[in-house]
């Protein structure tokens, strides 16, 4: 009798471990800052969702560097992407503001809980339109805002209202006009920059101007002595970079023409 033939083991099955745990630490933070708001610790809320910002931005650069990207963790990140700057910033923001909505009657409290749920519903489609579109656009741009950009926004401006004595039910309504803002600016077809360099094939993503790292400098040191003010400032002038871009690019004809 011949030996029955052993199956194929597929290939690929590995799941390398450190760009995964980066990704896993800062979904944690993400699913953290939930829990935090929950019980009405705000600033370390705000504070958990920048920690997952940190997290975000070097998992994939440590797995670019250590040669251990893989399909599984652009998977993995998208859904941790999902908790910590769509799920998470909805529910802090629901939380310190839009949850107070009901005070004004049932109808405006079903308004500040569909304000949050926007907010998460566009983040998905943020994040679903990224990974499709991910080998085919421009990478030095992003289409429509980025949802850690877009959670950082949210997130400096809770921080920074708190640090100035200011309670999310007073500013309540502003609070849902920027959460509204946010997640239209998300799906919206802006462009931002990604700092991602001029997107020539040879340019490698360490090499900065000389210009720019004395800008990092200085912004590490804003930071250091006023993080909520200077993140908020830093989140704003992003936010509104990329329809005062497309503005720009509106009225160049017209301002050559003339």
């Amino acid at each position: 009798m011949e030996p029955t033939a052993s199956p194929k083991v597929p290939k690929n099955r590995h799941i390398y471990l450190l760009p995964n745990l980066l990704t896993t630490c800062g979904m944690f933070a993400g699913f953290y800052a939930i829990l935090a708001a929950a019980s009405g610790r705000f600033e370390a809320a705000a504070v958990a969702i920048f920690i997952a910002g940190v997290f975000d931005g070097i998992d994939g650069r440590v797995a670019r560097l250590t040669g251990t990207s893989s399909e599984f963790g652009v998977q993995y990140d998208s859904l941790a992407d999902l908790v910590s700057f769509g799920i998470a910033p909805s529910l802090v923001m629901y939380h310190w503001a839009l949850g107070s909505m009901k005070l004004d009657g049932n109808l405006l409290g079903k308004v500040g809980w569909a304000a949050a749920f926007l907010y998460t519903a566009c983040a998905a489609l943020r994040l679903a339109r990224f990974n499709t579109q991910v080998g085919s656009v421009d990478k030095r741009w992003f289409i429509g805002l980025n949802s850690p950009s877009s959670a950082g926004m949210m997130m400096s401006f809770v921080w920074a209202m708190n640090e100035f004595g200011w309670k999310g039910q007073e500013l309540r309504y502003f609070a849902l006009a920027l959460t509204v803002a946010c997640a239209l600016l998300m799906v919206s077809r802006f462009r931002y920059t990604s700092f991602k360099g001029s997107g020539q094939p040879k340019e490698r993503e360490d090499k900065v101007p000389f210009a720019s790292a004395f800008v990092v400098i200085v912004v590490l040191v804003a930071l250091f002595i006023d993080p909520p003010r200077v993140l908020l400032a830093m989140a704003g002038a992003y936010a509104l970079s990329g329809p005062l871009y497309w503005l720009w690019l509106k009225l160049k004809p017209k301002a050559a023409a003339a």
